[in-house]
């Protein structure tokens, strides 16, 4: 400490009066990727269009009780994120009619600097307890847009204007202020402009993907100390780390799936040992800061060999994929790519003699007993979230259209559980999904995630390059 001067405070009168004094400037700075804000701009534009005239509230919500008094981790609000490019808890955007579209303004909480006593009595929110956060200032600056204290958003709310259209259930104060409404119809249009990936976005998973290839290759590299003891908890420790280092961490609950567990189809608990001889199932994806996410599948022998029976699973599964791949390209029913995979695989079973009727009994309205062994959907939208778009009307959706934008996944897969006795012994235990993300081009689709093999000898060949390092 010698020679150093330490800022000079005034006589203070016990703790709060000393703890005002004496404090340099924080580092409010925002850290945003190119194009976020310019993205975000022609997002709202969007929005204007389909609702010309009317007031618009989207909140970016809060972190919800884990228990007691600790809180599960902040993160935003899609639709709030689609259209600000900001993640800052409590924040309301609102778009107010003017002129030919609508002024957007961001109302936040204003930080509370040392002389206020939030500073240091408030665990949640104060910064000598969470670090600065930025202010209304940083904030406008790296968005563009006018920023003012969320205390304002009441007032900003009333008056003759048309009632406002809001999103519910998200922040109470908005909850509070507008009266009536459920805010499906703003969430249903949201979701319908959100189909379409804009090419900022379309960079967004293409980077998502690109950390989640990464991933999947240093979780194969572990499976030794997985199979020594690690077990599905070290491979879903491997790959959360990339995740939250690549990105804000995984885009949702990682399914690591090994041996007998991989049939189930949201083994999330991750807490089973990895079998020498058995199959990994690993279901996870990198989440940006951005919050774009991946969601990427591949099963692939421990051992680095698959067995005769896995191989047999495996190669029937890995033909609907390529099957239902090739249905993905613009103006194709989106079920298209469903209904593929499920006639490739009941002819498949049926072959196996696992169909107790015939291919087009089973796949028929009253029939889908091939279903037993995959019961789940084989594909969704992708972006934001997980799911995404899932507010859109089922006839933009499900029973809609694919366009050039749109962002999805093919996820075949069978799933043989250890104790259904409908199967032959050698089946049972073994689940094998294969999931790629795609965007819909002009003349056809990008597949994002080819870095990943998916051919059974390829698959292999990978698995032991990755542990020989």
């Amino acid at each position: 400490m010698a020679g150093r001067r330490l800022p000079k405070v005034t006589e203070a009168k016990g703790f709060r009066e000393y703890i005002k004094q004496g404090w340099g400037e924080s580092d409010r700075r925002v850290d945003v990727p190119a194009g976020l804000a310019e993205a975000a701009a022609a997002h709202r534009a969007r929005l204007s269009a389909a609702f010309p005239g009317r007031r618009i509230a989207v909140a970016a919500g809060r972190a919800p009780v884990r228990s007691n008094d600790t809180d599960y981790e902040f993160r935003a609000d899609s639709d709030f994120v689609w259209l600000t490019g900001c993640q800052a808890e409590g924040a309301v955007l609102v778009m107010h009619p003017a002129g030919d579209g609508h002024e957007a303004v961001l109302y936040l909480r204003r930080p509370a600097g040392p002389a206020e006593p939030d500073f240091f009595a408030n665990a949640r929110d104060g910064e000598l307890w969470i670090g600065a956060v930025p202010g209304l200032a940083e904030w406008s600056a790296v968005l563009g847009l006018r920023c003012r204290e969320i205390d304002e958003l009441p007032a900003a709310l009333r008056g003759r204007l048309p009632a406002v259209l809001a999103t519910r259930g998200v922040e109470p104060v908005l909850d509070a202020v507008v009266e009536g409404g459920s805010g499906q119809e703003l969430r249903r249009v949201l979701a319908e402009l959100r189909r379409i990936k804009d090419e900022w976005e379309i960079a967004q998973l293409r980077a998502a993907v690109d950390a989640t290839v990464i991933g999947f290759a240093e979780v194969a590299a572990e499976l030794p100390a997985a199979v020594r003891g690690g077990g599905e908890r070290w491979l879903q420790g491997t790959f959360d780390r990339r995740a939250r280092t690549s990105g804000n961490g995984p885009g949702y609950a990682s399914i690591v799936a090994a041996g007998p567990n991989a049939p189930v189809l949201h083994w999330t608990r991750c807490d089973g040992p990895v079998p020498a001889n058995g199959l990994l199932l690993i279901d996870a994806g990198v989440e940006m800061r951005t919050l774009y996410t991946a969601d990427v599948t591949r099963t692939f022998p421990v051992s680095g060999e698959f067995s005769p029976a896995q191989r047999q699973v495996y190669d029937l599964v890995l033909a609907s994929h390529l099957a239902a791949m090739a249905e993905v390209r613009p103006g194709n029913d989106f079920a298209a790519f469903h209904l593929t995979v499920f006639r490739v695989l009941a002819e498949g079973l049926h072959d196996w003699g696992l169909l107790p009727v015939s291919v087009d009994e089973a796949l028929s309205e009253d029939g889908q007993q091939h279903r037993r062994y995959i019961v789940c959907g084989v594909g969704h939208f992708l972006g934001l979230d997980v799911h995404d778009c899932s507010a859109a009307r089922d006839d933009k959706y499900r029973a809609g259209t694919l366009e050039p934008g749109m962002a999805l996944t093919v996820e075949p897969g069978l799933y043989f559980h250890p104790h259904d006795l409908t199967v032959p012994p050698e089946l049972r235990g073994i689940g094998v999904r294969i999931e790629d993300d795609l965007v819909v081009t002009e003349d056809g689709a990008e597949v994002l995630s080819d870095a990943l093999p998916i051919e059974a000898e390829a698959v292999e060949c990978w698995v032991r390059e990755q542990q020989r390092g």
